[in-house]
């Protein structure tokens, strides 16, 4: 199997493993409420968070290996998505996503506290 393709295969099934917690998530926040922490943006479940998670753990992987997606929001106020990477090291990389996933911005990297 060729390495990029295996590489998306782990990151769909990474993906759809986020989305069972983000549904069991989703499932136990009340009406009206996040069910991200003290977030108002919807949380992203399904293809949607397979998608936007392969596209944001690629993006991040410039700043460092091992990424886990933490966090996935939108679409809510505006058309796209947030996505949270926090990587081996600790580091957290948002990365913002278009409606089509594609990467419009990582207007957040944040190194570990030492």
């Amino acid at each position: 199997m060729h390495t990029t393709t295996r590489k998306l295969l782990v990151a769909v099934a990474f993906a759809a493993a986020v989305a069972a917690g983000a549904g069991v998530a989703a499932a136990a926040a009340g009406p009206g409420e996040s069910a991200g922490p003290g977030d108002d943006e919807p949380a992203v479940a399904g293809d949607a968070l397979a998608r936007a998670s392969a596209a944001a753990l690629q993006a991040a992987g410039r700043y460092g290996p091992g990424g886990t997606v933490t966090e996935a929001e939108g679409p809510g106020e505006h058309p796209g998505y947030e996505v949270e990477v926090t990587l081996a090291d600790g580091t957290e990389v948002e990365v913002d996503l278009d409606a089509s996933f594609a990467v419009v911005g990582i207007p957040e990297v944040e190194a570990p506290d030492d």
